[in-house]
């Protein structure tokens, strides 16, 4: 990367969507008829909750009085069951149809967030709608299979037939949603490479090996006429792939980095799908997030660093700072890891249903400006909004020009209490004014008030890899 602070990256990262037009704004706006529609399963709801209580207090007068015999318990609780699965598919519908495709309600953050609306979308709902929808069916069949002296043939085949019948759609539909997924993401990544977007190639970055490095490869190919240095053989990229894969390494145990559980039986850490071999969603995320290489926090040799808060990337590994909309920097010298610490935490996001998009400092300048060009600025750092997390990698190897900072302090203005971003840099925030010049204390006021600070001390990696096999 050249010290000049006009300096370009070869290729800049995607530009944002042109401005929605009235009609598209005014059609867009129609979503809010199915508000009263939610309020109306709200009231529904509110009925459940009156049928509940009511089976719940007969079954106690029964009780109490000696009317109860185990059959008529066991169907009355399974009554029971029945309405809260029926209210339950309700508040799924509620608050995930809303979610979806009214309005956000903003709940990252809260402590009583659902677990499944923070990867919510329409094939996920439908799924667990039809599941919970199945779960229904069985409490209605047992029911009647318990109650089997007081039902006909007749209707035990037909409930058992619908039964059937209800599993088999789930079933088909949960297959069908993963090859659409993919589908619709395979298109939208066909469209943004026919619109030749990819993030800008840092050629003065170097590449390093092993665990608890920083170093960053191109994530994609070099526009024309730009010369890169050869890829190390543990990033190269596979046939077919638009993405590096890092070749299997061993991996250190890191006793106060938790590893990150699969979303699934089926489902690697890194999100890929090993059913059917299609990408799942967090892979589509991974991709999208435009990461130099793949890295987890669980490969970081934590042991290497002379100074490091471990509990503090621990913390940071459970990702409620994301939720909470707080930012992260971590700060040292190059070669102390703070690339991989942030691939690692981005990757951990992307798993865990937030979208994520990392650009270096340098790439961040060259995507801003264009924005600022075009005078779209505005869209640009609202179309940002949709990423909860923004990595910004490397600050201070390149210092900016004035309007380059000044760009620079929108982008943290913008988010400030709206979005997390994640920085790493070599130099602490007292001396960001020798990067961002004036615009530096308001920028650092508005980045440091909600953040988690991680010193990483240590001489460099990779230098130490170098000497070592001089030594050999």
């Amino acid at each position: 990367m050249s010290g000049n602070s006009h300096a370009q990256p070869s290729a800049s990262l995607p530009a944002a969507s042109p401005p929605t037009t009235t009609l598209g704004y005014a059609l867009f706006a129609t979503r809010w008829l199915q508000a009263p529609l939610y309020f109306g399963l709200v009231a529904a709801q509110g009925v459940y909750v009156y049928k509940f209580f009511n089976e719940l207090w007969n079954l106690i007068l029964r009780c109490v009085t000696g009317q109860a015999d185990e059959t008529y318990v066991m169907l009355a609780v399974l009554k029971l069951v029945d309405v809260v699965m029926i209210a339950n598919l309700l508040i799924m519908v509620i608050v995930g149809g809303y979610e979806t495709f009214v309005s956000r309600i903003g709940l990252q953050g809260h402590r009583d967030q659902p677990e499944w609306l923070s990867h919510v979308n329409s094939n996920v709902l439908k799924v667990k709608l039809a599941t919970a929808i199945v779960g229904i069916s069985s409490v209605h069949l047992l029911q009647m299979f318990v109650d089997v002296h007081h039902t006909s043939h007749h209707s035990l085949l037909w409930g058992t037939v619908i039964h059937m019948a209800f599993i088999a759609s789930a079933a088909i539909l949960a297959y069908m949603s993963g090859p659409m997924a993919e589908q619709g993401h395979r298109s939208g990544k066909g469209h943004a490479e026919g619109a030749g977007s990819g993030p800008g190639v840092d050629t003065g970055t170097g590449t390093g090996t092993g665990t608890g490095t920083e170093s960053v490869v191109p994530a994609f190919a070099p526009s024309a006429g730009s010369s890169v240095s050869s890829v190390p053989a543990e990033f190269s990229f596979p046939a077919g792939s638009s993405f590096p894969v890092a070749a299997p390494t061993a991996v250190r145990a890191a006793g106060s980095i938790p590893a990150q559980a699969a979303s699934s039986p089926y489902e690697s850490r890194d999100g890929y799908d090993s059913r059917d071999g299609y990408e799942t969603g967090a892979e589509a995320r991974i991709l999208d997030a435009r990461f130099p290489a793949r890295k987890l926090l669980e490969e970081f040799d934590e042991e290497y660093p002379r100074v490091l808060d471990r509990e503090a990337v621990a913390r940071l590994g459970k990702l409620d700072f994301v939720g909470a909309r707080r930012n992260v920097l971590f700060v040292g010298p190059p070669g102390t890891g703070k690339t991989h610490l942030a691939v690692g935490l981005g990757m951990r996001a992307c798993q865990s249903g937030h979208r994520v998009l990392f650009a270096t400092a340098a790439q961040w300048a060259a995507r801003l400006t264009a924005a600022r060009a075009a005078g779209r600025l505005t869209d640009e750092l609202v179309a940002l909004d949709a990423h909860p997390l923004l990595i910004v990698d490397e600050v201070g190897y390149t210092p900016f020009d004035t309007d380059t900072a000044h760009l620079f302090f929108q982008l943290v203005a913008h988010r400030y209490e709206r979005a997390s971003l994640l920085v790493t840099s070599d130099r602490p925030l007292g001396r960001w004014d020798e990067i961002f010049g004036g615009a530096a204390p308001a920028m650092v006021d508005r980045l440091a008030h909600h953040a988690e600070i991680v010193r990483l001390e240590g001489d460099s990696y990779r230098m130490r890899r170098a000497t070592s096999a001089w030594a050999e």
